[in-house]
């Protein structure tokens, strides 16, 4: 269930159809459908999607520009997954995406944020003008198809 009513297949092909063009399927990161629908079962998983104007929450006739999926338990939240559709990027979106994670989180109550992302992720100029900042690393945790290694680093974000 999400912030803004029960999860729906639409919801999830929405999700699926930013994913697939998204993340490059050379460092292996995105989920697959069952992936996606399963962790929306739990408990504490929220998903917010993102139109072409930068609106979240969206109309159930809307294609989705963007997503983020995060799960929280208490006063801490993970930032499992965000993304931008690439036809969509540098128009602010994610920064308008992940405002709106922020300040839901804050919102709830929410006191800590993580992520996880692969180093070399362009994304990571976004988290850091946000605020995160880098609380681990582990080394040679994403192997590329052509079987490099890239490390991953923990984030995290105060909210106060």
């Amino acid at each position: 269930m999400s912030e803004f009513g029960p999860t729906t297949d639409d919801d999830v092909d929405r999700i699926m159809e930013v994913m697939v063009r998204a993340f490059a399927p050379e460092y292996g990161e995105a989920w697959n459908r069952r992936q996606v629908a399963d962790s929306l079962i739990l408990g504490g998983t929220r998903y917010y999607l993102i139109d072409t104007e930068g609106n979240v929450p969206i109309s159930a006739d809307q294609a989705a520009a963007g997503f983020a999926l995060t799960r929280g338990l208490f006063d801490e939240e993970e930032l499992l997954l965000f993304a931008v559709a690439p036809e969509h990027r540098r128009k602010g979106l994610g920064a308008s995406l992940l405002t709106n994670v922020i300040a839901d989180a804050k919102a709830r109550g929410i006191r800590r944020l993580f992520l996880e992302m692969r180093k070399d992720n362009p994304a990571g100029l976004l988290y850091i003008s946000y605020g995160f900042r880098t609380i681990g690393v582990r080394p040679g945790y994403y192997r590329t198809t052509s079987g490099d290694r890239i490390d991953a680093l923990s984030q995290e974000l105060l909210i106060d």
